[in-house]
């Protein structure tokens, strides 16, 4: 599994989006030239992110983009499912097609846990927690 340029350029743009929340809405050119992302790729993913519910657009001459909701409820699983489709490193097997021990095995032993450890970090971490590198479980304490 490879997260794919729109997957990437997405979460760049919430992230975006998510450090300029105090503004009522952020330019897409502004967005696209501060993260380094070409405007017109940057408009199809706007779109799909629009769609899906995870941020909103103010229309007319000074438009732009802002989240839907706040960032500590935008789940970066989420995000990449829409953007990405599943997030599975092999597809698993299809109803109608045998799978013998050693595939079985296989899948179950590795491709069924590596699909779960993908799950187990994406599905909790919220878009909050990689703004600006803010992540609780991630930042150490240290004490003297």
């Amino acid at each position: 599994m490879k997260i794919s340029t729109r997957g990437r350029y997405g979460i760049r743009l919430l992230i975006d989006l998510a450090e300029h929340a105090g503004e009522s809405h952020v330019p897409l050119a502004a967005a696209a030239a501060r993260k380094g992302i070409s405007i017109r790729y940057l408009e199809q993913v706007a779109i799909l992110l629009r769609r899906s519910g995870f941020i909103r657009s103010v229309k007319g001459a000074s438009g732009g983009y802002a989240l839907a909701r706040p960032a500590n409820e935008i789940i970066l699983g989420d995000v990449l499912r829409v953007l990405e489709g599943d997030m599975l490193v092999v597809d698993p097997p299809l109803p109608d097609s045998p799978e013998n021990p050693l595939q079985r095995c296989i899948r179950t032993a590795v491709f069924d846990r590596m699909n779960e450890g993908i799950a187990r970090v994406i599905d909790k971490k919220p878009l909050s927690a990689v703004v600006c590198g803010a992540d609780p479980e991630e930042s150490f304490m240290y004490f003297i």
